[in-house]
């Protein structure tokens, strides 16, 4: 036999309203198979859960184009902040430079690699030590670092800060959003548990299939097993 079935998407959701709306809208207030008060929640809640629905949207696509650029900015202010660090440690191997310089930067005086960049946090933190500790280089006097010059780490890395901190906003606000959207679901879950039950109710004088045809053009959603041959129009 037949059976209902609720929706479990927020589309699926929406075409549940919408259709016990829509059919409701033609017949209100006097011949419609659920009560006013049902009718005049749906409007309400209707409304409210494609503007919720709408709004999570558009806060994924905007944190997706984020994403995007902030791994973009993210490779290229690597790579600056990495080779900036290379050439440091050239100079010091040409003599250039003392080893004690590297102190300025949070390295150890003899330890020649660099440091792992491969995390955000990981950049965030060994960019602005690079930043910081160049100026402090310059300022004793230290000659000017080039192929990179530090303008240009600086340039890149402030870049890939500005995209990293407009991401996690974007993030928190779409946290914030899909929480909403939670919260809606489970109220419009009642709402259409309530709405189909009324509506099944209204028709219970009619035969099984009469019934299953009736609520159907308000909405309901009734499957067929696969071992059943009985199909719902």
């Amino acid at each position: 036999m037949p059976y209902r079935r609720l929706p479990n998407t927020d589309l699926a959701r929406l075409r549940a309203l919408k259709a016990a709306f829509d059919k409701g809208k033609v017949n209100y207030p006097y011949d419609i198979a659920y009560s006013q008060k049902l009718y005049l929640k749906i409007q309400a809640v209707l409304s409210q859960f494609e503007q919720t629905l709408s709004q999570y949207n558009f806060s994924k696509e905007r944190q997706f184009s984020c994403s995007k650029l902030l791994s973009e900015h993210f490779k290229a202010a690597r790579l600056y902040v990495s080779h900036f660090i290379q050439v440091l440690n050239f100079c010091i191997i040409r003599n250039e430079m003392k080893p004690a310089v590297r102190l300025h930067f949070g390295l150890s005086i003899n330890d020649k690699t660099v440091p792992d960049l491969g995390t955000e946090p990981q950049l965030l933190i060994w960019g602005k030590r690079v930043l910081e500790g160049e100026q402090k280089r310059t300022m004793e006097g230290g000659s000017r670092i080039y192929n990179p010059s530090i303008a240009m780490v600086s340039i890149r890395f402030e870049k890939f800060v500005e995209h990293y901190n407009n991401h996690k906003d974007l993030l928190g606000i779409t946290q914030k959003m899909h929480e909403k959207v939670l919260h809606m679901r489970t109220n419009v879950d009642a709402l259409i548990v309530n709405l189909w039950n009324g509506i099944e109710e209204n028709f219970n004088h009619l035969d099984a299939p009469e019934k299953r045809k009736a609520c159907a053009e308000y909405g309901v959603v009734y499957v067929t097993r696969s071992d059943e041959k009985e199909e719902i129009e």
